[in-house]
């Protein structure tokens, strides 16, 4: 596993503390793997998810630090969602 992906899992425990998010998201970050998020919290694994949102390791980082929004990336064509949008959504506004 990547410094990436380990450092995404521990900051995205932190931000979806506390947020109802139901159903499964996996963040596929381009050479370093990949992270699932469900309503126990985020966890380095690759399974089937809801929505998978997908971005290289500069613009993933970007978007979990703040610098870069979520819905800015996907307009930009930096961050790729494939499946369901209203839970991709749902997980930017947890992320915000």
């Amino acid at each position: 596993m990547s410094d990436i992906v380990t450092e995404a899992v521990v900051v995205l425990n932190e931000k979806l503390a506390g947020t109802d998010f139901g159903g499964t998201a996996k963040f596929d970050i381009e050479g370093e793997g990949a992270v699932m998020m469900d309503g126990n919290g985020a966890r380095a694994a690759d399974e089937p998810a809801d929505v998978t949102l997908s971005a290289d390791a500069d613009t993933f980082r970007s978007i979990l630090e703040g610098e870069t929004n979520p819905t800015s990336a996907f307009m930009s064509g930096k961050l790729k969602v494939d499946g369901d949008m209203g839970m991709a959504m749902q997980l930017a506004s947890a992320l915000a």
